[in-house]
C-alpha cells in the first residue's frame, strides 16, 4: 500500500480558515487511517490520509506551516487556523500524504485500511470492515 493507487483525477481542499487552499490533479490513493501516536496527537484523533505524488499537488496560500517530528517526518498544518493539512516523510520525498478530511466533497475515495492500530486510544472502536494492522502494512 505505499505506492499511489488510481483515483480521482483532480481533487481540491483547504483548511478552516480557507487561507490555504490545494489542489491534486492526477491519482491519489485510497484513504488509510494511522493510529501512531504522532499521527494521534498531531490530528487529536487519528490521520485519516490519501496521498498523491508530490507533483501533482499544488498549494496556494502563505500561512502553511511544517512541523518536524523526526528528522525524516513533517506534518503540514495552517498557522492562522491550525487545521491538520498535511503528511511527508523523506524516506518517500515523491509522495505526499494528505488529510482526507479538508478535501472537498465529493472525493470519490474510500477508506481501505487501519495501520498501527497498536497505538490507538483505548476510548476508540475500529471498524470491523476494513483490514486493521497493528503496525505499519506487512511487507
Amino acid at each position: 500500500m505505499t505506492s499511489v493507487a488510481k483515483g480521482p483525477t483532480r481533487l481540491e481542499g483547504k483548511c478552516l480558515c480557507e487561507s490555504i487552499i490545494y489542489e491534486i490533479k492526477g491519482d491519489a490513493r485510497p484513504v488509510v487511517n494511522c493510529h501512531c501516536s504522532r499521527c494521534r496527537r498531531h490530528t487529536g484523533h487519528f490521520m485519516a490520509a490519501t496521498a498523491a505524488a508530490v507533483a501533482d499537488v499544488t498549494i496556494s496560500g502563505e500561512t502553511l506551516r511544517w512541523y518536524d517530528a523526526t528528522d525524516q517526518v513533517q506534518y503540514g498544518f495552517c498557522g492562522k487556523c491550525g487545521s491538520t493539512l498535511f503528511w511527508r516523510t523523506a524516506r518517500r520525498s515523491d509522495l505526499m500524504s494528505i488529510a482526507a478530511g479538508t478535501l472537498t466533497p465529493p472525493t470519490g475515495l474510500k477508506t481501505v485500511a487501519a495501520i498501527y492500530a497498536d497505538y490507538g486510544s483505548d476510548y476508540h472502536a475500529y471498524d470491523s470492515t476494513i483490514p486493521t494492522h497493528g503496525e505499519d502494512f506487512p511487507r
